[in-house]
């Protein structure tokens, strides 16, 4: 094992085996008495491939994943999105009650709630406001992580709803800081939209990295709930035996496996390259409105945007059918609101509600 893994998990759970469900063996037959499935399949399944229980971690869609993101399969754990991925870190390196997290908030609210679900200490540093935008302070996250004693470090890259890149150099850095000390877990939900390299890049040289992956954006599957834990094989392992059996239900299976394939991400990416086009274009648009006080660099498929006043903007945007992402009750967001990139039209109906503002103002 890993020196890091080992010295990180959980002490009662190193020899912890899991549950073994009916599918972890790999046993040949061609009568199936061993998992008490019915013997009938349902007379809504015509195809009867729903009577029996899938596969703990399915070999094709780990496969396909495992050549996506350029890891061996060892270094891949799927599960039910990106929250599962969280939820399994927590518990496997997170004594309940005892361990600590540190966050940079504002950021995606999953790390919190399932470290204080858990149990576990939340230590916060938040993000610096700069002239290149929100911006995580990577040192004082990493004299954070030590001064805690914590075992899991969660950045987001790009930030939600920051939308700041973070330079892989400087996470190595970090990570090579903690080693041994603690995981420096790497949320890249929306990475796709960067058109940047990923962290993965850095598994190979620091065992104390793990990157969180999801199909729910780049590649429209937010109701399939497919996301991917990646990391060295050892964490993978330990993860896989603290994770409920049967993750991944078996239409959720087919689904994935139909959007990798070769055709369907030739046109994820063409469509990613569309978000970036139209980001930049609703960016332009909305600094150009004098109610809006400041457009953030964003690498994701959302844009963070503070205005003279939010409640109107909201408002004007909600009259027009336009819903947004009110972040006002977030620290340091006061004034904000993150607006998804959509389609053109999509964010001409945003920019044409926000310019309805301006009228009134003037009449």
């Amino acid at each position: 094992m890993s020196a890091t893994v080992n010295a990180l998990l959980r002490e009662d759970l190193r020899d912890f085996a899991g549950y073994k469900s009916a599918r972890s063996e790999a046993l040949a037959g061609s009568v199936w008495l061993n998992a008490n499935e019915s013997a009938w399949a349902n007379g809504s399944d015509a195809d009867g491939r729903l009577r029996r229980y899938p596969q703990p971690q399915p070999e094709a869609l780990c496969a396909r994943l495992a050549t996506l993101y350029d890891v061996a399969p060892a270094q891949l754990l799927v599960g039910r999105g990106s929250d599962e991925g969280i939820d399994l870190l927590l518990r496997a390196f997170c004594m309940p009650g005892r361990g600590a997290i540190v966050t940079a908030p504002p950021v995606f609210g999953m790390y919190a709630v399932c470290a204080r679900l858990h149990g576990a200490k939340i230590v916060e540093v938040p993000l610096r406001e700069a002239e290149a935008g929100l911006c995580a302070d990577l040192p004082a996250i990493g004299d954070a992580a030590l001064a805690s004693a914590a075992s899991l470090l969660f950045l987001c890259s790009p930030g939600n709803p920051s939308g700041e890149l973070l330079e892989l150099d400087a996470i190595a850095a970090l990570a090579q800081r903690l080693r041994g000390r603690c995981l420096v877990i790497v949320d890249e939900a929306y990475i796709e939209y960067a058109d940047s390299p990923s962290a993965t890049r850095l598994l190979e040289q620091h065992d104390n990295i793990a990157v969180l992956r999801t199909l729910s954006k780049a590649h429209a599957l937010a109701a399939a709930r497919v996301g991917c834990v990646l990391g060295n094989p050892q964490l993978i392992a330990a993860l896989r035996r603290v994770q409920a059996p049967y993750p991944l239900p078996q239409p959720v299976v087919d689904a994935a496996l139909a959007a990798l394939a070769p055709s369907a991400l030739a046109l994820t990416r063409s469509r990613m390259a569309a978000v970036r086009e139209a980001r930049m274009r609703l960016a332009d648009g909305l600094r150009m409105l004098p109610q809006v006080r400041r457009v953030y660099p964003s690498a994701g498929n959302f844009l963070l945007v503070r205005f003279a006043d939010a409640d109107a903007a909201f408002a004007a945007l909600l009259s027009a059918g336009v819903v947004v992402r009110d972040m006002r009750a977030m620290a340091q967001l006061g004034d904000a609101l993150r607006i998804t990139v959509g389609s053109m039209e999509e964010c001409r109906r945003v920019l044409a509600a926000l310019e309805t503002l301006r009228m009134e103002a003037a009449a």
